[in-house]
């Protein structure tokens, strides 16, 4: 396999062998996870919640949402994790509008019928073959086998999704109200003072309950989703640096170079017309 190419693939994606051995090790802190259960024994932390997992439980973790493996034994199965950057150019808008599944909020285990399982498992069958394999259009292909499996997922979570209400905890609601203000307003407003204000509560309450739920700050949150979009926009390459500096809200082409380049280690001519 090119370097290159690895190396563009551990950037924005990683695909775990059958066998979950090195799940624990492998996984990012913020990426979105897709993790399929075939065999084994295996205990996770989602948020403030414990569960234990068995055969044919579908996990759904969005990015920057709390996750840890607590025990992980003889454990077969497929994982992807995968940041939202990668997938965006084929959504319509926030992840968590095209696939209600990343939503905080939603029911992030769902037990599946061996011919839901089977028809996933299909899925990441083919993520695994295309990513092991050198192609020049590896990434497209990559991307586009992700969105089959988050449209199969879609098919699976849509008639049976638990989005929680009155019987999620008070928290929850709260950072989940939080990261949908951050994806309405995040280019006009980047200080964690005023989305306390639209929230009613103080900044140190908001910090305090963001990163109990999410791992990261507010103040992070808000910097990886104006990030997300210049990759998105830079990507593209429908626009100048200079055009996406200014509908950024950054101050000056300098100031916005320095950004991306201290988030992401390229400059944003290294980045222009990657998608």
């Amino acid at each position: 396999m090119d370097k290159t190419n690895r190396e563009t693939d551990i950037i924005e994606m990683i695909v775990l062998p059958g066998t979950l051995k090195d799940k624990g090790e492998a996984c990012w802190h913020g990426g979105n996870l897709i993790y399929l259960l075939c065999a084994g024994s295996h205990g996770i932390h989602l948020g403030a919640d414990y569960r234990w997992l068995q055969a044919n439980d579908l996990v759904v973790v969005p990015e920057n949402f709390r996750y840890t493996s607590a025990y992980l034994r003889s454990c077969r199965g497929y994982c992807i994790q995968f940041r939202t950057a990668f997938i965006q150019p084929l959504l319509n808008g926030d992840i968590a509008e095209d696939f209600p599944c990343f939503d905080l909020e939603a029911e992030h285990v769902v037990h599946l019928t061996a011919p839901q399982s089977s028809l996933l498992k299909a899925c990441f069958k083919d993520i695994q073959k295309e990513y092991k394999r050198f192609s020049s259009e590896k990434e497209a292909l990559l991307r586009s086998f992700v969105h089959i499996l988050l449209l199969r997922i879609r098919s699976i979570y849509h008639p049976g999704t638990k989005i929680i209400n009155e019987n999620t905890n008070s928290a929850l609601k709260l950072a989940n109200g939080f990261k949908h203000l951050v994806e309405r307003n995040f280019i006009e407003v980047q200080e964690v003072k005023k989305y306390a204000e639209m929230l009613h509560i103080t900044t140190r309450y908001l910090t305090a309950v963001v990163k109990k739920i999410m791992g990261k700050s507010p103040r992070d949150i808000i910097k990886d989703r104006r990030l997300l979009e210049a990759k998105v926009l830079l990507g593209t390459a429908a626009k100048s640096i200079t055009e996406i500096a200014y509908l950024l809200n950054f101050s000056d082409q300098a100031h916005f170079s320095h950004f991306i380049k201290q988030h992401t280690g390229y400059t944003p001519h290294q980045l222009l017309g990657k998608y």
